[in-house]
């Protein structure tokens, strides 16, 4: 009698690629949005080890000490995405085998400096733009990074002044603003 159940690993290796791993911080922003510490982000494109490196390139290209690298995922799967057009997949690829070519193999396995001082010689390669330019977007824009940053989002169309622009009270002795008090202000 055959068996219908599938094991996660079959699975994964008849999806494609995917990129897996767990939250560091169990109690951070991030955890308190997230169903549970583990996670896992598949790739219709790309492999595995591809979105592994793109994982690790944007994380080069924007470090933030503390951001999950579950944030930092959802740039691979932007750039899985895009790689279904195939000259984006090629230049992907090629850009990812030319980094692990110049590291002797592996640029994952490098020290930070290491794949730094590699990643930086091709900063404005259109290998390194087509990453950095999806990675502005993908990292930024999503509830996971203004979770972990603490922004709270619009809140209404209300304006910035009412939301704390001109808001100077951390101040020892603020100055009156030059335009004067908004309505609701006092000195």
């Amino acid at each position: 009698m055959l068996s219908t159940s599938l094991s996660r690993r079959v699975f994964l290796k008849a999806s494609g690629g995917a990129i897996v791993g767990t939250l560091a911080f169990a109690s951070g922003p991030i955890a308190l949005l997230a169903p549970s510490r583990s996670w896992a982000l598949s790739l219709d494109t790309l492999s595995s080890r591809e979105g592994t490196m793109l994982l690790g390139i944007a994380k080069q290209i924007f470090p933030h000490p503390g951001l999950e690298d579950a944030v930092y995922a959802l740039v691979a799967k932007d750039l899985d995405r895009q790689a279904s057009d195939e000259g984006i997949r090629e230049l992907l690829q090629s850009g990812i085998a030319d980094l692990d070519a110049t590291a002797d193999g592996d640029w994952l396995a490098l020290p930070d400096e290491g794949r730094f001082a590699l990643l930086e010689a091709q900063a404005g390669s259109p290998f390194f733009e087509q990453i950095r330019s999806s990675a502005i977007v993908s990292l930024y824009d999503n509830p996971l990074a203004y979770a972990h940053f603490g922004y709270q989002g619009a809140e209404g169309d209300s304006g910035y002044l009412t939301k704390g622009f001109n808001d100077l009270t951390w101040l020892p002795d603020p100055p009156q603003p030059d335009g004067g008090y908004l309505p609701g202000e006092s000195a």
